[in-house]
């Protein structure tokens, strides 16, 4: 009975084997074990710990910001183009130029304005329509209205500081649309192009100077170049000075006369003078007699005691014995 029972079972597995369905039924099964492992073990890695949750809470809390995240400044703010301050460039031309010194001749003619019988160099341009007509004039850089006031000379005046010692200074306006004190956007309308005595001969226009540091520097080179430009070009030009001013110490120094000897050396090219040699004394004049000793073989006179001496006018040679005299005059007393 055994052995038929284990037959049948065999024969019923072997069956089952045989059954088309049952090795992909066996694979299905495995791969669904398979796929729902891996689910359930990112899972457990994506779950957040309480702990980590509530460290992240109490930094935030406590953040507080740095001076410096107050002072920071936008990138767009460093990457500011200068633009000229009309709208319409093709319909505004510069009738008076900079005043460069390295310039032609012809443009230092066209940067010179006739006031009063004189001509003065141009420290920015002069922008007029091209017809004649008055036009609206923008702001070249986003800045803060600093001054705004009313020159006898020039008209109209707005100046506009941008930030990094960086001006602009509006002249000769006809109307004034801001105040001081004022936030203004790159290419707000400021004012109008109006007339002054200074540039009466330009007719409508406007008198634009941009400034770094106080100093004008040509608007024409800086038009439509970032304001980083302006910043290195100033840079390089005070290098450029600090080094062209070292150059000229150096050039002094080298050119001072050396100082004389101090007392008690020697200076070869200066003239013997009497009572120079060692042995000899100032103080008392010399004998006859005395010669003998510095020659024997040769002995000497009174007379020949001049021709000793190297030749000299005698007026020095007073000086020089009036001098010694006063020195042992100066050293008995201090005696």
């Amino acid at each position: 009975m055994k052995e038929e029972n284990n037959g049948a079972s065999k024969n019923k597995w072997s069956r089952i084997f045989r059954k088309k369905w049952f090795f992909p039924a066996v694979y299905l099964t495995i791969a669904a074990l398979l796929l729902t492992a891996v689910v359930w073990y990112q899972n457990v890695e994506q779950v957040p710990d309480a702990t980590d949750d509530e460290q992240q809470e109490q930094t935030t809390d406590e953040y507080v910001p740095t001076p410096a995240d107050e002072e920071a400044e936008p990138v767009l703010d460093q990457q500011e183009v200068i633009q000229t301050p009309v709208a319409d460039e093709d319909q505004a031309e510069i009738v008076t130029k900079f005043y460069d010194y390295n310039a032609d001749q012809a443009d230092q003619e066209d940067a010179l304005v006739h006031y009063n019988n004189r001509y003065y160099q141009s420290t920015g341009v002069d922008i007029a329509a091209s017809g004649g007509e008055t036009f609206d004039v923008l702001a070249s850089l986003s800045g803060t209205v600093a001054e705004v006031k009313e020159d006898p000379l020039l008209g109209n005046v707005v100046v506009l500081e941008h930030g990094n010692e960086v001006s602009t200074y509006y002249a000769s306006l006809g109307e004034v649309n801001v105040e001081a004190g004022q936030e203004v956007e790159q290419g707000a309308t400021i004012g109008t192009a109006g007339n002054n005595l200074f540039g009466k001969d330009e007719g409508t226009h406007v008198h634009f100077q941009l400034r770094k540091s106080g100093e004008e520097v040509n608007p024409t080179e800086y038009f439509n170049q970032p304001v980083s430009s302006l910043t290195s070009a100033a840079a390089e030009s005070e290098n450029v000075d600090a080094g062209e001013s070292e150059g000229t110490e150096t050039e002094e120094n080298m050119d001072e006369p050396t100082a004389p000897a101090e007392s008690g050396e020697e200076n070869p090219d200066a003239p013997a003078t009497p009572g120079d040699s060692e042995g000899e004394n100032p103080e008392a004049p010399t004998e006859p007699g005395e010669s003998d000793e510095e020659n024997p073989e040769t002995p000497t006179s009174p007379g020949n005691s001049d021709e000793e001496t190297p030749e000299a006018p005698e007026d020095e040679g007073t000086d020089s014995e009036d001098g010694t005299e006063d020195e042992s005059a100066a050293s008995s007393g201090n005696a």
